[in-house]
């Protein structure tokens, strides 16, 4: 018979993973963004007890992944040199790259992944009006390095 924390922490991971993947992908890049998700978790089973009585854990275990990674200080990346689909934009990548990392967290997660800023106000532990910001400076800031125009 297993272990019910062991039982709660699988299905705890099968909830929270993918969303704390995706945050961490988006301000740390693939590979970064990859350790950082995995070192975050370890952390989360190493320190269950305290996490499952948290009231915002995939927050509070975004945190963790982002200063597990600080200490490696190496830029994020965002462009696969080998992958080429007609239906991306070349120097996204780049762009993304060049955005500060609330920024480039707001505009991946909202546009990206479909979150709604509650959500990512929630996992930055930042007010909603903070993130529409860091939204809108992010998307002025791809427009202009992609030479796009804002027909709104």
């Amino acid at each position: 018979m297993r272990d019910p924390d062991e039982q709660e922490f699988e299905e705890f991971m099968r909830r929270v993973e993918p969303g704390l993947r995706r945050a961490l992908f988006s301000v740390l890049g693939i590979d970064r963004g990859r350790e950082a998700t995995a070192e975050a978790l370890a952390w989360a089973w190493e320190h269950w007890g305290r996490v499952r009585r948290m009231d915002n854990p995939t927050g509070f275990l975004f945190r963790v992944g982002q200063s597990r990674s600080r200490t490696r200080m190496t830029p994020a990346i965002f462009v696969r040199s080998d992958w080429r689909d007609p239906l991306v934009e070349p120097g996204l990548g780049r762009a993304l790259q060049e955005l500060s990392d609330s920024q480039r967290t707001a505009v991946v997660l909202v546009h990206g992944f479909g979150w709604n800023m509650r959500e990512v106000a929630e996992l930055t532990g930042v007010r909603i009006t903070s993130v529409q910001t860091h939204l809108e400076r992010g998307l002025r800031k791809l427009r202009a390095a992609l030479e796009v125009e804002d027909h709104a």
